[in-house]
């Protein structure tokens, strides 16, 4: 007989709130996601499965409001490049293009980033996680760093963890004015190509052109134009004062 105790190979699966039965339905389907189970009555529980991993949703409490609501889960893998990749591929393929605000959404991915976001119908977030990701966060730029270098440690924190392009817009436009003067180009050149994409994220448009003749201006070489366009998630906004050669 077999003892009856607490063995370490628990599995835990997440049980979302879901505001959106039939959206919620269609948009993971869409991303390639197989539904396991699909119940309505005398209960909502709804089941998908992707790769190793599952995502289980359930009734939302009474008020629930999917676009106040912070609820969520991580989703801890070994490369997150893959999983973007073949979330946005089913994006274009069911919606004819990547959806990146309001419900639902995917959150820009940087290359070399760690994590990425998907908010579903209901507000609901799933972040996928490399597992190598740095323990701790210094907020306000590695003090190993100084000047502009420093904002822009700050800004990528303040993109990729905090999702905050407000606040990274702030900090890189505050550095910039500060520093800039005394930055190597390419530094600069950083800057004004995250400047671009967050000013185009945030409606921001009007300040484009300006930022976009500062940076070409910039005396670049091409390894250098290359990280450039490498540097942000968009590459295709800075053609028009970057273009490909």
């Amino acid at each position: 007989m077999t003892e009856e105790r607490i063995r370490p190979n628990e599995t835990t699966v997440p049980l979302l709130p879901c505001a959106a039965v039939d959206e919620t339905i269609a948009f993971w389907r869409a991303l390639g996601f197989a539904v396991t189970w699909e119940q309505r009555k005398p209960y909502l529980f709804l089941a998908f499965e992707f790769s190793g991993f599952e995502l289980h949703y359930g009734r939302p409490p009474r008020g629930f409001e999917p676009a106040e609501q912070t609820v969520g889960c991580l989703v801890m893998v070994d490369a997150v490049a893959p999983y973007h990749a073949a979330i946005v591929a089913g994006m274009r393929g069911t919606y004819g293009k990547v959806l990146s605000q309001g419900l639902p959404r995917i959150t820009r991915y940087r290359p070399g980033a760690s994590r990425f976001s998907v908010v579903d119908p209901s507000g609901n977030t799933i972040t996928f996680i490399r597992r190598d990701e740095p323990a701790e966060l210094e907020y306000g730029g590695s003090k190993e760093l100084s000047g502009l270098a420093r904002v822009l440690h700050n800004a990528s924190i303040l993109r990729e963890f905090k999702n905050d392009d407000q606040a990274a817009f702030r900090a890189l436009n505050s550095g910039l004015r500060r520093h800039g003067d005394q930055a190597p180009a390419v530094e600069q050149a950083l800057a004004l190509a995250a400047l671009i994409e967050l000013s185009t994220a945030l409606g921001k448009v009007d300040l484009v052109p300006a930022w976009g003749d500062r940076l070409r201006a910039l005396p670049l070489t091409a390894p250098e134009r290359d990280q450039i366009r490498q540097s942000i998630a968009t590459p295709d906004i800075l053609t028009p004062w970057l273009p490909h050669p």
